[in-house]
């Protein structure tokens, strides 16, 4: 397809081998409005809610990744991505597909997509059965979605090493 041969994004035993053992991986839940990011540690086994980036402009909210990256020596990059629940590729998938095009042209980080299918839901449960309101729930929902992408990518890599 177009998208493999211009991206650098692999299928989970090739993203094993293009990224440098050790060092840390970046979740991040791509929304329209914010992107949530969270962080490995260097075992590939925890993932950690770091922040929320509120969107801006395409180069504001690359250059606030940027020194993510540096921050915490970023090997390899883990995308939501948010197809449709009968599997199929939609228009959110083009938004995040385009958002790391624009990302990759900045930065050389190989990428891995995981199926962020659920996720809000998976994070959203335990925060209403520990009644958080609405607004506090809104707040935490895109950094915990990015833990939960990372932590389900972290599960799989570790099955395959």
């Amino acid at each position: 397809s177009l998208l493999a041969s211009i991206m650098p994004i692999f299928k989970p035993d090739e993203f094993l081998l293009n990224i440098l053992p050790k060092k840390r991986l970046l979740g991040i839940d791509h929304g329209t409005k914010t992107l949530g990011i969270a962080v490995s540690n260097s075992d590939w086994t925890i993932a950690t809610s770091v922040s929320t980036i509120k969107r801006n402009k395409l180069n504001s909210d690359i250059k606030q990744l940027i020194s993510i990256f540096d921050q915490y020596q970023i090997t390899g990059l883990v995308m939501g991505w948010p197809l449709n629940m009968d599997g199929s590729v939609g228009p959110r998938c083009d938004s995040v597909r385009d958002f790391i095009i624009s990302l990759l042209s900045i930065v050389d980080l190989p990428v891995l997509l995981q199926d962020e299918r659920l996720s809000t839901m998976a994070v959203e449960r335990p925060m209403i059965n520990e009644d958080l309101s609405r607004k506090k729930r809104k707040l935490r929902k895109d950094y915990l979605a990015a833990s939960w992408i990372l932590q389900t990518a972290l599960d799989g890599l570790q099955k395959r090493m």
